[in-house]
């Protein structure tokens, strides 16, 4: 069964069982790129928009009861999780996103008609764009969509890179007293403590975490109002205010007006910002997951400072192997993330004079590369974090035979001539302190306080 639906461009036909409408149809002949849908997580924004638009028309006198209170009903039902297969617009789309919020305005539209017993497709009583649109644009509600699906993804996110961090200073305290060497340029360095390498990492999400919050909190101004090229056309003057005190009550953040409507169609900065947040986030847990697979490496002929947990076998073909798979995944999706971040940046400077119509891309890279983070890091916590062991033995072992060791004698000796000894201790092996010892140049009672490693950090307690 079909049913034939008309728009400016004349009619087509269409499945009758759906629920959305030509425009929509149009989009899944235009569009047929990659198969993925928006996230619900941005399907349940822009109803939340319509719905909010509906209320405030109703109060201002510009949309009657009936017709009002039809499409919150349809806005309730997509918000309570039914008619997500409506949504079928690819993420790949027309620019600005005129697809995808026809989509939403097709589908509300349907349901609601359904709910005052017309016929799907009778939008001569309540129409798409008339009524369910009313007194807005793609222009400003898709990037106010936009803002408010990542606002509400990314504070789940801050939630799993605290539990991250959380994680690793679990770890540091736990491994506070295990000393070892250092290493920079991957060459042996003075000791630190195993601990203080974990505080570190823990202290490296953290800042991460505190830079996604500040580019978050810019996603608090909102669009909404400015309609077409940000001028407010076809909105009462108190739409704005209304709708976005409306839309703060319904979301429980403090959101503003955009301070230039103009400014935040044309540019999507904040977006652009946002995501290069991320992608240091990104840089971040990439260096920390190359540690821990450097740490772990081994067992016999690597590191093996720290033993990770072993959550699978790791060859198809050698025994026995297990492979650090959970920093590789988290890598991976690094990766791809500040891939995501380069597309989002070319689309940034992609718009031109009063609309960047290159936001359906940005909108996707971004909630994907959250939503990627969101699914994965509470494993990661829980699979690898938590799990992790120190080798003391190792550690130990490698800490005894660092020739950098022989740092601690400049004061006295001289830089030149520590520099020999460290020399001499990597051709013949033998620890710097017995043989600054054996050459007499320091007792033995004073290379028991030089070389007192619980003296040697600069930081013990975390």
């Amino acid at each position: 069964m079909t049913r034939k639906e008309f728009d400016s461009l004349g009619g087509m036909e269409l499945p009758d069982d759906a629920y959305y409408g030509v425009q929509t149809q149009r989009a899944l002949i235009n569009f047929p790129v990659s198969g993925i849908r928006e996230p619900p997580e941005f399907v349940r924004a822009y109803v939340m928009i319509k719905k909010a638009a509906a209320l405030v028309n109703m109060r201002l006198g510009e949309l009657d009861s009936k017709r009002g209170d039809a499409i919150i009903f349809a806005a309730d039902e997509v918000l309570d999780g039914k008619y997500l297969d409506q949504f079928v617009v690819d993420v790949h789309q027309a620019g600005a996103g005129t697809s995808f919020n026809m989509n939403v305005n097709e589908v509300l539209a349907n349901i609601a008609l359904e709910r005052l017993g017309h016929r799907k497709g009778d939008y001569a009583f309540l129409h798409p764009n008339d009524h369910v649109n009313m007194a807005q644009s793609t222009n400003d509600t898709f990037p106010t969509a936009t803002h408010l699906a990542i606002v509400d993804r990314s504070d789940l996110l801050s939630m799993a890179l605290r539990e991250l961090a959380e994680a690793f200073e679990s770890k540091a305290m736990e491994f506070g007293k295990i000393y070892k060497s250092g290493r920079t340029h991957l060459m042996d360095a003075l000791p630190v403590t195993l601990g203080e390498e974990f505080h570190a990492y823990a202290s490296a999400v953290r800042r991460a975490e505190l830079r996604l919050r500040e580019r978050r909190d810019e996603l608090l101004e909102l669009a909404i109002g400015g309609t077409a090229v940000g001028t407010g056309a076809n909105a009462k003057p108190l739409y704005r205010t209304a709708i976005i005190e409306l839309l703060s009550e319904m979301t429980g953040l403090k959101l503003m007006p955009a301070q230039d409507s103009f400014e935040v169609t044309q540019s999507r900065s904040q977006i652009v910002a946002y995501s290069s947040a991320l992608k240091g986030l990104a840089v971040e847990l990439i260096r920390v997951c190359n540690d821990l697979r450097l740490l772990n490496s081994g067992p016999t002929t690597g590191l093996s400072e720290i033993v990770l947990p072993a959550v699978q076998p790791g060859s198809s073909i050698m025994p026995g192997k297990v492979n650090p798979v959970m920093a590789e995944c988290l890598d991976m999706i690094c990766f791809q993330i500040i891939g995501n971040d380069t597309a989002v940046m070319l689309a940034g400077q992609a718009g031109q004079l009063e609309l960047n119509v290159m936001e359906p891309l940005m909108t996707y890279n971004v909630l994907s590369s959250i939503s990627m983070l969101n699914n994965f890091l509470p494993v990661f916590v829980s699979r690898c974090v938590k799990g992790i062991m120190a080798n003391e033995d190792r550690c130990r072992h490698y800490l005894d035979r660092n020739p950098i060791l022989a740092t601690l004698l400049d004061h006295k000796i001289g830089y030149m001539e520590a520099a020999k000894l460290a020399e001499e201790s990597i051709r013949t092996g033998e620890p710097i302190p017995k043989l600054a010892v054996r050459k007499g140049l320091i007792s033995e009672e004073e290379a028991r306080t030089i070389f007192d490693i619980t003296k040697m950090s600069v930081v013990n307690d975390h």
